[in-house]
């Protein structure tokens, strides 16, 4: 068997696709294809074909998983869920994860720190609900606890902007309604008081 042609693929520019005897065999990204040295005119065993549809195989993962951190900021629990529904092998997961850790791309500290930025600026919440966020994408404690010690945001800002964004939607001008919401997002009944009897002066 021989490598007949290495095409650059249309859709994916960044593929390449390689042929055997004339007949598409398996595709490679650019920097795999260089570090695998594959060549036109390159002969081939069965065996060694295997092996470069199996690197093909892990290549493409890697590719996707890069593509899925590069969408926003996964934590490492994130990351390890995805590789459990596409059922890739503990094997391949493991030299992902740490491909990935070693460029920077997945880092739990990091993951908090935007994570905690974005929730400030796009939709405020309390700490507790903070933490319980962190908590369920299994941030461990220690990140949490580092991540909101230098967080400096004052939670009493934080409500009386809520209450100040909710109370133009007429179902929160009921105190009522706004307190359940309130309280949903984490802050405590005595805080909501003071911050709606605030809102009265």
């Amino acid at each position: 068997m021989i490598i007949t042609a290495i095409k650059q693929q249309e859709r994916l520019k960044g593929r390449y696709s390689i042929y055997v005897d004339d007949k598409y065999a398996f595709s490679l990204g650019a920097d795999t294809l260089l570090e695998a040295k594959v060549t036109p005119g390159q002969q081939l065993d069965a065996a060694q074909l295997k092996a470069y549809k199996k690197l093909s195989g892990d290549d493409k993962a890697y590719s996707l998983a890069l593509a899925y951190v590069a969408r926003r900021m996964r934590s490492q629990h994130e990351l390890t869920d995805y590789f459990h529904r596409k059922d890739y092998d503990q094997s391949l997961s493991d030299q992902i994860l740490q491909k990935l850790t070693a460029l920077g791309l997945v880092d739990d500290l990091k993951f908090a720190e935007a994570w905690v930025r974005n929730r400030r600026i796009l939709k405020p919440t309390s700490k507790r609900k903070l933490i319980m966020e962190l908590r369920q994408k299994h941030v461990a404690a220690d990140i949490i606890d580092q991540v909101l010690l230098e967080d400096e945001t004052s939670e009493q800002s934080v409500l009386q902007e809520l209450i100040s964004r909710k109370r133009k939607q007429t179902r929160y001008r009921d105190d009522l309604k706004l307190m359940r919401y309130l309280a949903g997002q984490g802050f405590g009944y005595d805080d909501i008081k003071r911050a709606l009897h605030a809102e009265d002066q």
